[in-house]
């Protein structure tokens, strides 16, 4: 068609830009790549709009953006998709599409999708998620290794206790992979009783690692003290799981100072998160019955032990016994020779006693005899002697006595039953008797003199 210098209609433009479009790319396809952003789906049409972007890969800024839709053939193109690679065909995405150019005067050019590669966006999801590994191990070489084809990092070698019972629980609120975690824990049919703190968060999404980061600050700042922090979440499509490979959520996890279990519920590979975790597990279930498995290792161990304990203690007393009754043995032999030889040396004592005791009582009584005989000389000598002084004493007595006073011209001088020593315990008028050595006289005082004539 012909533009001529006059005006045209907007519809007439836009018919030549069709024209001229399909004059160039006519019926041909194109496998083109990009990024998949504001995508929507209308269920009832089984139509998909989105808007196809190549960003830089220095600077993430836009190059290049189309308008796509996928409907009839490229929606089915879609759904095998999703169930091939098991990854939903959702915004942040890398895809490789078979697209036809298409222009409309109404909604104007975008691409019509006719197929879709799954191969390449699993692969382009495998190279982000290896570009955001290899990073780790590059910037973060005192807490993340990689040797052979596992990673070693500072959570693996967190000692995990050997009881795990007070559980920090990450995940959503209404998320399935929960209720399958703590129904498993609570209904055991071993009894174990299980503390768990629910940390609720948005498990999914890319955009949204930076709350699962603020749940795990939150499990440290509440200083609890956990056995263990569980992350879990039901199944989905794989970008569903592109948090788990976002790279401060991985450094974060891998840096931990308690031991990490995930239950993420990716059955086909592990997502960044696993990898740095303590202990992987695939679904919330298996990240359950490993605690339950541990619980009861740690159990059946205690058991052991104690059998053990019980078999070593009636081996020791066994043991033991065995020893008393020898020694019981040795000290009745011991005993009797200790007897027989007592016995041999008190009779041999006895027979020399006997000789000896017979020698000690001749010389005794030697002894005795001799001593008999000065005692009774010592004796008749001392006799003699107090004999003297007792004859002495009586006549100094005899000399003495009042009878023999009187005699020689003394009175006794009493006042009633009393002996008067003295002259002044007479007054005038006083009753005495006055004894002599042959008689008694009678008097009345009626006066006193002193012995000096006053």
């Amino acid at each position: 068609m012909a533009l001529s210098s006059a005006p045209l209609t907007l519809s007439q433009l836009t018919s030549a830009i069709k024209d001229s479009l399909s004059q160039h790319f006519g019926p041909s396809t194109f496998w083109v790549k990009g990024e998949v952003t504001s995508h929507t789906f209308k269920p009832d049409k089984r139509y998909h709009y989105f808007e196809l972007v190549e960003k830089d890969p220095l600077t993430n800024r836009i190059k290049a953006k189309m308008r796509a839709s996928a409907w009839g053939e490229g929606s089915l193109a879609i759904d095998r998709f999703q169930q091939e690679t098991r990854q939903r065909f959702t915004n942040n995405i890398d895809v490789l599409l078979q697209v036809r150019v298409e222009f409309h005067e109404v909604y104007g050019l975008q691409l019509t999708v006719l197929s879709v590669d799954g191969a390449y966006t699993l692969g382009a999801l495998e190279r982000q998620r290896q570009a955001v590994l290899d990073r780790l191990v590059r910037e973060n070489p005192e807490s993340i290794w990689k040797i052979g084809d596992r990673y070693v990092t500072a959570n693996k070698q967190v000692a995990m206790n050997r009881v795990l019972q007070r559980i920090a629980l990450v995940s959503s609120e209404t998320s399935a992979g929960r209720e399958d975690f703590r129904h498993t824990l609570e209904t055991n049919l071993s009894g174990y009783r299980f503390l768990i703190d629910d940390y609720f968060t948005v498990v999914q999404g890319e955009h949204n690692a930076a709350q699962v980061l603020a749940r795990l600050a939150g499990i440290l700042e509440s200083r609890k003290p956990y056995d263990c922090v569980v992350i879990v979440r039901g199944g989905g499509a794989q970008t569903d799981f592109l948090i788990f490979d976002d790279h401060d959520l991985g450094l974060a996890v891998a840096t931990y100072p308690i031991p990490i279990i995930t239950g993420i519920g990716h059955q086909k590979n592990e997502t960044i998160t696993d990898l740095m975790a303590n202990t992987p597990r695939k679904t919330p279930t298996e990240a359950a019955e490993f605690i339950l498995q541990r619980n009861r290792d740690f159990e059946e161990e205690l058991a052991r032990k104690q059998k053990n304990i019980v078999v070593y203690a009636q081996q020791l007393l066994a043991g033991r016994d065995r020893m008393l009754l020898q020694i019981n043995a040795d000290i009745i032999s011991h005993s009797k020779e200790v007897i027989f030889n007592g016995r041999r040396k008190v009779l041999t004592a006895a027979s020399g006693l006997g000789s000896a005791l017979r020698i000690l009582f001749d010389h005794r009584k030697t002894d005795l005899r001799l001593s008999k005989e000065r005692l009774g000389l010592v004796a008749g000598l001392n006799l003699k002697k107090e004999a003297g002084s007792l004859n002495h004493f009586a006549s100094v007595i005899k000399l003495v006595s009042p009878e023999n006073t009187l005699k020689r011209g003394f009175v006794l001088v009493k006042s009633g039953d009393r002996i008067i020593p003295s002259g002044e315990a007479l007054d005038k008028g006083d009753a005495v008797d006055m004894i002599f050595h042959d008689k008694t006289v009678s008097a009345i005082v009626e006066s006193k003199t002193d012995r000096n004539g006053r």
